[in-house]
Parts: C-alpha cells; structure tokens; sequence
C-alpha cells in the first residue's frame, strides 16, 4: 500500500472490499447483468427500443455501484505516477473516488519534492457526473485526510463542459475510467493540454472492447502522436504515451 497511516491503509481496503462485493454481485448467473447483456445484443443487432432499454437500465444500475479500479491497477497508477513525478493529472470518472486516492497520494509525494510555486500547481482533477458518487467521493477523501483531500479538485457534471477550461498548461497523466462513449470526447478535450510524454491509461479495454473501438479508431488514425499497449491485467489496462 502506498498510504502509511493505518487508517487510511484502512479506507483502501474497505473500499476496494466493497467494489469487489458489487462486482460479484451484479455478475451472478441470475444477476442483473446477465439480462442487461441480452438487451445489448438485441441492441447491437438493431433494436432500437431493446438499445434504449439497456441503456435506461445500465444507468440505474451503476448509479450506486463502486466498480473501481482494482487493487493491483490501483498500485501500479500510483507507482507509475510516482515513477513519472506526475503533479498534474486528469481523472475521467471518479465515481466514489477510490482510485483519485492513489492518485493523489503519489502527486502530494511528488509535489513535496518541488518549491511553493511549482506546488501549488499540483493536483488531481477528477470528473464525476453523478451527484451522488460525487458526495460520498468527498467523504472518503474527507476520510482519507489531509495527505489525499488537499491534492484534488473535483469537477462535478458533464466532463466536456467541465474540463473545457481552466485546465493546467501541461497534463502528465490521464486516467479513464468512465463510461467508454465519453473516452474520446474526453481525449479531445484534454489533447490540447497534453504534454510530450504524458501517460493515459485507459481500464476494461479488453471487456469492454466494443465500446473502446472508438478510442482506438482514434489514436490510431493519430499514430504519429500515441504509442500504445494493452498490460495484461484483468479485463486489460491500456498503457499509451502521447509522443507527437
């Protein structure tokens, strides 16, 4: 764990405890999710009201769920963020704000490395549309304490409004967990605020590879300026550095 303090070590486990509960839930056999699926197909293959279905029920589903980022791929975006001094970071999709604690954690440690003014530049920007998640994130990092609270500025509501300002010149890194037809609305977005090296990860892109094509059709046509790779972690985790 990355977070010294008992307490804190604490909240990461109960939070990442109560994701995986979630998970295993909505996946059993006679789970929501199993006719969710059956609408989606329906949907892909032409439904239009099968689609719109899926999508209402979707919606009402993850509105109350966690689904965070795993243990392990929260460990590894904090050392990867540790590793790249990362002090300027987007998150797309907060949701109960478990992973923007990794992510702060490593920007305060690095930030405490630079001087007053380059550190009062630093910090976490996460996104979060749902007003409820956006509530309990700000009492887990309320609970967290000063070491996570201080290092984020939440923007709450559609992500293509609210990171359409007041961005830092330069972005090291970006994290997308979110919704996937929001993934490059996003990246478009932030493009122009990326800086020669930055770092986007990009989670569930092998389960959810349907609702990445998008995203890749993207940086594809943009092979110039991504290099990407998939890490095999579960449902994968997308690893692309922006080099244009």
């Amino acid at each position: 764990m990355p977070a010294e303090g008992p307490a804190l070590k604490a909240l990461l486990l109960r939070l990442h405890t109560n994701s995986l509960a979630q998970e295993e839930e909505i996946s059993k056999p006679d789970g929501k999710w199993t006719t969710l699926k059956a609408l989606k197909r329906q949907g892909d293959a032409g439904d239009a009201a099968a689609l719109a279905d899926y999508q209402q029920q979707f919606d009402d589903l993850m509105r109350d769920k966690m689904i965070a980022l795993d243990q392990d791929k929260a460990l590894f975006i904090y050392h990867l963020c540790r590793a790249l001094s990362a002090t300027r970071i987007v998150e797309a999709g907060t949701s109960f704000g478990l992973s923007t604690i990794y992510l702060a954690l490593a920007v305060g440690q690095n930030a405490s490395k630079l001087g007053p003014e380059q550190r009062k530049a630093a910090k976490v920007i996460a996104t979060e549309n749902e007003p409820s998640k956006a509530i309990l994130a700000r009492q887990h990092w309320k609970e967290a304490g000063e070491e996570v609270e201080q290092w984020i500025e939440l923007r709450e509501g559609d992500l293509r409004q609210t990171l359409a300002s007041n961005l830092p010149e330069e972005i090291d890194f970006v994290l997308f967990d979110i919704w996937t037809p929001m993934v490059v609305p996003a990246l478009r977005v932030l493009e122009p605020n990326l800086k020669k090296g930055a770092v986007i990860v990009a989670d569930n892109v092998t389960s959810s590879a349907y609702g990445y094509e998008d995203f890749h059709d993207y940086i594809k046509t943009r092979r110039n300026a991504y290099r990407s790779l998939v890490l095999p972690y579960s449902g994968g985790l997308e690893f692309t550095v922006y080099d244009p």
